[in-house]
Order: C-alpha cells, then structure tokens, then sequence
C-alpha cells in the first residue's frame, strides 16, 4: 500500500499545520485504512502493534469532531493503566496544540480525587482515563455525557483482560444514551484474534459477549 498525505484527508487547516510541524507527513497503514471513516462518524474496529499510529488516529479523529465554542464533554478515551492514559493525553495535546482553548483532562485511579473534582466543575472537552475511576465520576453525576460525539476504547482486549469488564459493559456505557450519533472506535493490541482492521456503519448500543471474550455490537436505538 502507498502511504498517502494527511493532506487527502478533509482535516481542519490547524491540524494539517501542526502534523506538518511534527513532521508527519502521510499516514501509516492503519492510519489510512480507519481516518476517512473515522471523519465520517463510522465506527472503527482497528489492529496493530505500538509504534503503528493508534494513537494519531482517533485523536485526530475526535479532535476533528470537536466543537471549540461548546466548553462541554465531547469525547471520552478509556484506557486500560494510568501510564497509556498519560501517553494517550500527552499526544492529544500535542496534535491539538494549534487549535486555541482545547482543554483535556486526565482522570485515572491512583490519583487524588479532589483535584479531578474540581478540575471536572471548571469542565473540558476531552477525557481521558481508566474505566473505574471514570465510572466513579460518572455514577455520582460529575460528568455530562449529554454532548459526547466520540468514544474510544483504546486497548479494549486489554481492559478485559485486566477485569474491566465490569465497569465498562454495562456500567460505564448505560450513561452514553445521548440525543445524538456517537463515533466508536476500539483499539486493541496486536495479539488479539481480530482482522487488521474491521470497518462498521453506525450503531449506537454496546453488548459484552462473554464467550468470544469480545465487544460485540447490538441492536441500535434511536433518540
């Protein structure tokens, strides 16, 4: 496959600016195959080893679908360990950095909660974090999802792995009935038994199959 330009893409002029700045001048491989589809709201399901360009691609993805103006949640990034969520943000930041008043915040367990309490009452755009400590917030109502457009579940078949099941299916998920269309994409490591990457229209509801030891999706509802 020929690696294409981030600049085939419809990106904003901010984003294509700082990637060039960075010196990211076409995409990898999973990069190529998920971005358009990720900039059309489509749910991705995507493979790959560290160093293929997970990361790149759903942040560029959620901060595409960003709002600026709107000083609401609009994307929430669950990882397995504080140290991915770290990284995780880390990168946000760094590609977001030309776009003005972009705020992410870090919430992960390990942490000490009254600092993310009352960085959650000043609010943000993007969350980041591990799935107890978001659920935490999430069941004693510091966070709104009434605005979330896109949900990643970076490392999933890690987070399952690690006994998260729990808090991410059903728990975590019954509060993401929101009015509008919600962008999922799910990463999942190298090892797992999945196609290299598997593309799916929109849906809106998640299910946890306990027998395949995956995320499947159900039937989707409407508003």
């Amino acid at each position: 496959m020929t690696n294409a330009s981030f600049s085939t893409l419809p990106l904003k002029t901010e984003l294509l600016s700082t990637l060039d700045s960075l010196g990211y001048t076409s995409m990898t491989a999973i990069q190529q195959q998920s971005l358009p589809a990720v900039l059309e709201g489509k749910d991705v399901i995507g493979q790959g080893k560290t160093g293929s360009g997970k990361t790149a691609t759903f942040a560029l993805g959620l901060l595409s679908n960003l709002n600026v103006k709107r000083f609401r949640v609009q994307s929430l990034v669950l990882c397995p360990t504080r140290e991915l969520a770290d990284q995780v943000a880390k990168e946000i930041r760094t590609l977001a950095r030309g776009i003005h008043n972009i705020k992410v915040l870090t919430l992960c367990g390990g942490m000490p909660m009254g600092p993310q309490i009352g960085s959650l009452e000043h609010g943000a755009h993007i969350l980041v974090g591990t799935p107890g400590r978001i659920l935490d917030h999430l069941t004693k109502d510091r966070i709104n999802l009434d605005e979330l457009n896109t949900l990643v579940l970076d490392e999933a078949d890690r987070m399952l792995e690690m006994g998260f099941q729990e808090a991410l299916i059903p728990s975590s998920l019954m509060h993401l009935k929101i009015a509008k269309p919600c962008c999922l994409a799910r990463l999942f490591q190298k090892r797992s038994k999945l196609s290299p990457l598997t593309l799916c229209s929109s849906h809106r509801w998640l299910k946890w199959s306990p027998l395949t030891r995956r995320v499947r999706f159900a039937k989707s509802f409407t508003s």
